[in-house]
């Protein structure tokens, strides 16, 4: 993203949130979305402005037209006014053209900026936030959160000014006509009001709660079909469409409900607002009677009884959206105002080509560090890894392995202590600058959907085609490679599914050589591959080590016998430390879970 195009959309209604209250802050940071496109909304709104007075002409001249018929007879006036009536209408239909391009302008881009702005914030957070986080909720809020914030950014303040034009203008109109009609029609005002933020407070509650249980059912599908492998093969296709079925339907019954909330309240407004018309009837056929009012004129007061009335209607209907955009909005800045966990200080150092040594210092971590009782997964870690070295990380399941292997790319920052890269405290470094020299090759590589090229590229997005087949050829992967339809560019389906394990692992490898990093982490990428495409992972990995400092989780003890050291972890301390002979003389945790691995795949160690 360009720094003006991230200016342009970060740099929204900056107003502090402790500066007014919660709904009046939200709609000043909804409308802050309208400043880039000033020009084109005062178009809109002049054409709003005048498409709205043209259409106060017509009852005017519609006065104008039945006192002509019904007084002076006059064929040639009859046609002046008529021919003036179709220019007004010409005119109106020119102004609501350009309102309406403009405004959809005006939406299509408030989208865009919305829908770019959350997606940016969201991959600014830390994964802390992911671990909690469902991903099919966070796309409802991209995408249906979205759509009902631009309508209430766009077409309801178009029909807002247009009815504020409208309901004005009428009055004034209708006081020059008659202002003890105008009273009378007046008089129903406070029912309306009263009625309205009754409704609105509680449309804006059902409307908030419907979209949160829309979000959870789109969470629920986006997982299931995510996991739809899993879904057939325990035969859960029934189970995940009932499941599915009952959250929609539970939120069908909250849609019903905000449904009959609206569906009464604008009849109501519209019952109160029709019910004085009868009254101008009463009342302006006997000011007609009493000679002063003419029928045209009355007919015209009619007509802007109409446009008040209908503009009260209006309002009605525009509160109720207004109030449902008010909880779309909250959303979207509930998840804008999240703060990530991960951030660089004030002057982070860029860091120049590491030579790759990690100390691990007195690190102690836990995922909860607002609550004190939540237990450490790590504690009092103290580790060199030398420039160049192979590093293995091993020990029982919940030792802390992952955790650790996660705090160097700083993914998380330790509760206590500090990691430093070649003496650098990690927290002082630009994430940008320290995680461009690291490659990850982790156990289950999932690829984006795409071509090989696009995921190959993802390591160097500026590669030339030589780097990316030295790449390919290095990574054991030019074979393969080769005898697919499209070459490099053969569409791997959805994170890689048509491709094989073994070859999905081996794309992972090269698009980590493009990236030539100074640290390797390795999420052993060999365990549960068959033993062709393991041997050619593992040739692969070797050429991919070299004088690199290297990271390695072990789930297989027999993988990494030849690292220059092996750390052994258990229950969040760091337990032992040596090259595999060495740990196999102390006899102790690491022994152990050797000699029980191989005796478990049925091997004969004596």
């Amino acid at each position: 993203m360009s720094d003006n195009l991230r200016s342009r959309i970060f740099n929204r209604a900056s107003t502090s949130p402790s500066a007014f209250p919660p709904t009046i802050n939200s709609t000043r940071r909804l409308l802050g979305y309208l400043k880039p496109y000033g020009g084109a909304m005062t178009i809109a709104t002049v054409s709003v402005l005048f498409g709205s007075l043209l259409g106060l002409a017509f009852p005017w001249f519609l006065q104008d037209l039945i006192n002509t018929v019904f007084e002076s007879g006059s064929y040639t006036e009859l046609t002046r006014i008529t021919i003036l009536l179709i220019f007004t209408f010409l005119a109106r239909s020119v102004f609501y053209y350009i309102q309406g391009y403009s405004l959809g302008y005006v939406g299509e881009r408030i989208v865009v900026d919305i829908r770019t702005q959350v997606y940016a914030h969201l991959h600014e957070l830390s994964l802390h936030f992911f671990a909690d986080q469902r991903i099919g909720e966070l796309i409802s809020r991209l995408s249906s959160d979205v759509t009902i914030v631009r309508t209430a950014l766009t077409n309801n303040v178009a029909i807002f000014l247009s009815q504020i034009v409208t309901f004005i203008g009428s009055l004034v109109l209708m006081l020059i006509l008659n202002w003890r009609l105008t009273l009378f029609i007046l008089a129903i005002a406070p029912l309306v009001v009263v009625s309205a933020a009754i409704f609105g407070k509680r449309v804006r509650k059902l409307s908030s709660q419907v979209q949160d249980q829309l979000a959870g059912s789109t969470a629920l599908a986006e997982e299931a079909l995510d996991n739809e492998r899993i879904v057939k093969a325990f035969n859960r296709e029934s189970f995940e469409i009932q499941r599915y079925s009952e959250q929609i339907n539970k939120t069908f019954k909250s849609m019903m409900h905000l449904n009959r909330i609206r569906s009464a309240f604008a009849p109501l407004i519209t019952f109160l607002a029709f019910t004085s018309l009868a009254g101008i009837l009463w009342f302006g056929g006997r000011e007609v009677l009493e000679g002063r009012l003419t029928p045209g004129a009355l007919i015209a007061f009619l007509v802007y009884g109409i446009n008040i009335a209908a503009s009260i209607g209006s309002f009605a209907s525009l509160y109720t959206q207004l109030q449902e955009a008010s909880g779309a909005s909250r959303r979207l800045f509930e998840l804008l105002d999240e703060k990530p966990d991960i951030q660089d200080i004030s002057g982070a150092i860029s860091v120049p080509r590491l030579s790759g040594s990690i100390s691990i210092k007195n690190v102690s971590f836990t995922y909860e560090v607002t609550s004190k009782k939540h237990p450490h997964v790590l504690h009092h870690i103290n580790l060199e890894i030398c420039s160049g070295e192979v590093l293995a990380l091993v020990g029982p399941s919940g030792a802390g392995k992952s955790t650790l292997f996660n705090l160097i790319p700083r993914f998380y920052d330790p509760t206590q202590g500090k990691i430093e890269i070649d003496g650098i405290d990690l927290r002082t470094v630009s994430q940008i600058s320290f995680r461009s020299q690291i490659g990850l090759v982790p156990q289950e590589t999932q690829l984006f959907s795409g071509t090989i090229r696009d995921n190959l590229l993802y390591g160097k997005l500026d590669a030339s085609e030589d780097e990316l087949l030295l790449a390919v050829e290095a990574a054991n992967a030019d074979e393969f490679i080769q005898r697919l339809p499209q070459g490099l560019d053969t569409l791997v389906g959805e994170k890689g599914v048509k491709l094989s394990g073994g070859q999905r692992q081996r794309i992972a490898i090269a698009r980590a050589i493009l990236r030539d990093p100074a640290i390797l982490l390795l999420d052993e990428a060999t365990s549960s591959l068959d033993s062709e495409s393991e041997n050619l992972v593992k040739d692969a990995l070797e050429k991919l080590m070299r004088s690199r400092t290297t990271v390695v989780i072990a789930h297989r003890l027999s993988t990494i016998q030849h690292a220059d050291r092996i750390a052994v972890l258990d229950q969040g301390n760091l337990v032992e430390l040596g090259n595999h002979a060495e740990l196999l003389a102390l006899e102790g945790l690491y022994a152990r879970l050797y000699r029980l691995q191989f005796l478990e795949a049925g091997i004969n160690q004596e």
